[in-house]
């Protein structure tokens, strides 16, 4: 049971005393602790948010970069290609010009050699056949 004596406000007294203390001792240092923890945690949220959004930005400023670096070295691809086909186009009609030559040349010499061998054949011929006759003729 309560009773209200002597030891019920000695004990008020004691408390009060004990909550002031650990209030100055304890709990106004744990607060404020507590406090700069906080503080410090949402410092460090904000830094990682800010940093974060400068890694997108980063991110998306290297995508764009590596996209035109992309299309340029395509454009450059292209071009390049384009001159190599040209170039091989070139080369192409030039070496079948060449070798339209070199066939004339050769057909040229061909009927020129045949031709020598043609009239060779007919001296032969005719020397065959004076001998043939002159020799049918002794017989």
């Amino acid at each position: 049971m309560l009773e209200f004596n002597q030891w019920f406000f000695v004990l008020l007294a004691n408390f009060l005393v004990l909550l002031f203390v650990l209030n100055a001792i304890l709990f106004k240092p744990l607060a404020k602790i507590f406090k700069e923890r906080e503080t410090a945690t949402a410092g460090a949220l904000d830094e990682a948010k800010s940093l974060t959004v400068k890694k997108e930005d980063a991110i998306a400023k290297m995508n764009a970069e590596l996209m035109s670096a992309k299309n340029k070295a395509k454009e450059t691809f292209n071009s390049l290609r384009e001159v190599g086909v040209t170039k091989q186009k070139e080369m192409l009609s030039k070496a079948e010009a060449e070798a339209v030559e070199m066939i004339e040349k050769a057909r040229k010499e061909l009927q020129a050699e045949a031709e020598k061998a043609r009239a060779a054949l007919r001296a032969d011929i005719e020397k065959f056949s004076e001998e043939i006759v002159s020799k049918l003729v002794k017989v």
